[in-house]
């Protein structure tokens, strides 16, 4: 009985260790060993998504990571639903990253602290890929042909003026509140769950105007009249044909340009976050990749880890004085 009895207890022994072995994580020589998910918190569809799948579809080649690249869209709240549910969520094995979108994700974190469980100390940067410049669009029968004609109009009817964007203290309402603010008149902000379908309303004349991305506009132009980019500079490559609206006479600088690009959650074993890196970012100079952001009109900015990391330290010391009035208490 007691020889049983141990061979019993040693059988339990090897089963425990069997299972936990097997639940025990990859080392980072063998990852990955499974397709890599990435969250998208907008529609399908939108430049974000469309963007997403362009700068990761070469991800099963060996010569990158081995293993494709899923993207899962978990739309709402101008991108709070996802990355609140990836920061949640997400295990820091390297399996699972976020798309993220700047100035939205730090705009958020500053305004809404109690909503957001996200900021940029719980997520690692892994690259950026584009800069998206906001655009000032109206439907293709709309009675403004410039910005002149639309503010004109605002200041003679306080409010009336209906402007769509991807969500609340996205690129696009930045835009939309520093475009009040340096015109000085009262405009009404109607956000939506994505570029999608705040440019569809657009087209739609259920909105008198949008902020939407130059490569969503781009890829409605014929449907649209682009009266302005939120950019420092005309768009040359896109857009030539397009005054910013500092050209316009309206004093709104590129604070609202969305930069997008991959995260991790904090806590990724340092040398799975190098290799995700360095794939991530070795496919943003292959020739497939760039034709498509090319055809899609999406401007491209590639920057490694360290470089973005720069980027959000320095997006939300400037955010965090430019929004003060708006944080949530």
């Amino acid at each position: 009985m007691k020889k049983k009895g141990f061979l019993l207890i040693l059988g339990g022994i090897l089963i425990t260790a069997m299972v936990l072995g097997a639940c025990a994580p990859a080392p980072a020589e063998e990852f990955p060993a499974k397709p890599i998910t990435v969250i998208i918190p907008y529609n399908p569809g939108g430049a974000s998504d469309f963007q997403a799948r362009i700068v990761t579809m070469m991800s099963g080649l060996e010569d990158y990571l081995g293993q494709p690249t899923v993207i899962v869209n978990k739309p709402g709240a101008g991108g709070m639903v996802g990355w609140n549910w990836f920061t949640e969520e997400a295990e820091p094995d390297g399996y699972m990253l976020a798309g993220y979108n700047i100035p939205h994700f730090i705009a958020q974190s500053i305004v809404y602290p109690k909503k957001a469980s996200y900021n940029i100390r719980v997520w690692e940067p892994v690259i950026n890929w584009g800069a998206d410049p906001a655009t000032l669009v109206v439907g293709k029968d709309s009675p403004f042909d410039t910005v002149d004609d639309l503010v004109a109009y605002a200041k003679g009817n306080p409010g009336k003026v209906t402007i769509t964007g991807a969500g609340m203290f996205v690129g696009h309402h930045i835009a939309f509140l520093q475009l009040g603010e340096a015109a000085d008149v009262e405009l009404t902000y109607v956000p939506h769950t994505g570029g999608v379908p705040a440019l569809t309303a657009v087209i739609a004349g259920e909105a008198m105007a949008g902020f939407n991305n130059l490569s969503d506009a781009y890829r409605s132009k014929d449907r649209l009249k682009i009266l302005a980019i939120a950019d420092l500079q005309r768009n040359t490559e896109f857009l030539p044909d397009v005054p910013t609206l500092m050209e316009s006479g309206i004093d709104v600088d590129d604070t609202s340009n969305n930069c997008r690009g991959l995260a991790a959650p904090a806590g990724v074993d340092p040398a799975i976050l190098t290799k995700l890196r360095d794939a991530y970012y070795a496919q943003l100079s292959n020739k497939k990749v760039i034709g498509k952001m090319a055809q899609g009109g999406s401007p491209m900015w590639p920057l490694p880890w360290d470089e973005t990391r720069r980027v959000w330290e320095e997006r939300e010391a400037f955010l965090t004085g430019a929004l003060a009035e708006y944080v949530e208490k």
